[in-house]
């Protein structure tokens, strides 16, 4: 075999390990919490871990097929990829199915797939690309625009959708952005956006507004040697002003009922002690379950399927978005870091990676497969130990799923695949 040839297979084993171990781990927890009883099959399709079982071999032929195409495809067609993702969310209004009030699957016979989780790598490769472009220069509004078109066009096909919470994983490309030259103008207005609909909602407008006037008025005049100008803080405050009247208009108007009380919840906002029990016997009720059973696995966890909330099936989608509470019950404080330190490390190792590609694309692309990580496991941990608002969204490699895995099997393991092209890079 040539050099030339032996450096096509120079794949990163590490990241590769950690995903063996991921989706290994994942499927035992799928396992334990979806099996009625006595298990006769580890390949019966009419549960969801035997599903699982066919989507994980599935995937093992998606990753033979990533790695065998060569590695400047991804490059050359990902704007056709975007149009076809795109063209795929489109079709869901005409011919989608509803589940649980969300319209974001197709139904193929007694499976279904979910277009948006595809449109993320879509979208990857389509901001990588547009940035990597000679004519991208990201520091003009122009091109701003476009890449926030690209990024916020599935965006909004998503929540049009009643998705809220794939919606919500676009937001990890402004990590992406940021790394490449964005402005600190919009971190600044995104950190603002933040400070004040937090403060709009658990004090009120003018609370808002005066407490986060004082903190840029403060950051102004004590955080520079320069002679400060008044016209900026005052623009921002003017802003921060239109924020928090946007907020609570958003808030009281556009929300959904279970959505408000979900934010409600999550802030303290409701002091009805009366609404506050039926709230735990309803939309709190997966939450608080949750929340039992993790506590209960203590320090080395009830042992595998010895889980009593988790075999009672306490917890409603345990297998799907709270399969977290799995792992806590049944592996306990052990288990549970031990899943927190493989993410971490996938995600830096990918960030690593990213840092030492010779193309823009591969780079970029990396960022963003690392920044969708982040996301999805910060906000599905976060939601299933009651630290943020409750959320649908999955766990990367541990949650059931066909769509879940195939998706995020792509976005690594194309970026597997153009790092280990990277000596061969311009």
């Amino acid at each position: 075999m040539s050099p030339d040839r032996n450096r096509n297979y120079n794949f990163d084993w590490i990241s590769i390990l950690i995903y063996i171990l991921l989706v290994g781990f994942g499927w035992v927890n799928i396992l334990s919490a979806s099996h009625n009883g006595e298990v006769t099959s580890y390949f019966d399709i009419n549960q969801p871990f035997g599903k699982q079982s066919i989507f994980i071999i599935l995937s093992i032929v998606l990753i033979v097929l990533i790695l065998s195409i060569e590695a400047k495809f991804y490059e050359r067609f990902s704007s056709i990829i975007y149009i076809l993702s795109i063209v795929s969310l489109v079709g869901l209004f005409l011919f989608g199915k509803t589940v649980s009030g969300a319209t974001s699957w197709y139904g193929i016979g007694g499976f279904t797939i979910q277009p948006s989780e595809f449109a993320k790598v879509a979208t990857s490769l389509a901001v990588a690309k547009y940035i990597s472009d000679l004519q991208t220069n990201i520091k003009l509004f122009k091109d701003q625009v476009r890449l926030f078109a690209i990024i916020c066009i599935p965006a909004i096909l998503i929540l049009l959708q009643n998705d809220a919470g794939s919606t919500i994983v676009y937001s990890a490309f402004f990590f992406v952005l940021y790394r490449e030259g964005l402005p600190q103008l919009y971190l600044l207005v995104a950190v603002i956006l933040i400070l004040v609909s937090v403060l709009t909602l658990k004090f009120g407008i003018l609370s808002a507004v005066l407490i986060t006037a004082t903190v840029i008025l403060l950051s102004h005049f004590f955080g520079t040697k320069k002679r400060p100008s008044i016209f900026q803080p005052i623009s921002i405050i003017i802003l921060s002003i239109g924020l928090a009247f946007g907020v609570k208009f958003f808030y009281n108007s556009i929300l959904q009922p279970h959505q408000q009380n979900r934010i409600s919840l999550w802030l303290r906002l409701e002091k009805d002690q009366v609404k506050l029990e039926k709230m735990k016997k309803t939309i709190l009720y997966n939450l608080n379950e949750s929340e039992k059973a993790i506590g209960s696995g203590g320090f080395n966890g009830k042992g595998f399927m010895e889980g009593t909330r988790t075999t009672g099936k306490f917890v409603p989608e345990q297998h799907t978005d709270y399969i977290f509470s799995t792992v806590g019950e049944e592996w306990g404080f052990i288990g549970s870091a031990l899943v927190v330190i493989l993410f971490v490390l996938l995600i830096l190792r990918i960030l690593q990676r990213a840092e030492l590609q010779k193309s823009q694309f591969s780079r970029v692309y990396g960022y963003a497969v690392a920044s969708i990580f982040f996301i999805h496991f910060l906000i599905n941990i976060g939601m299933v130990m009651g630290l943020i608002p409750t959320v649908g969204i999955p766990l990367p490699f541990l949650s059931y799923g066909g769509s879940g895995i195939f998706a995020y099997t792509l976005l690594l393991f194309i970026f597997i695949r153009l790092d280990s092209n990277r000596i061969n890079e311009w």
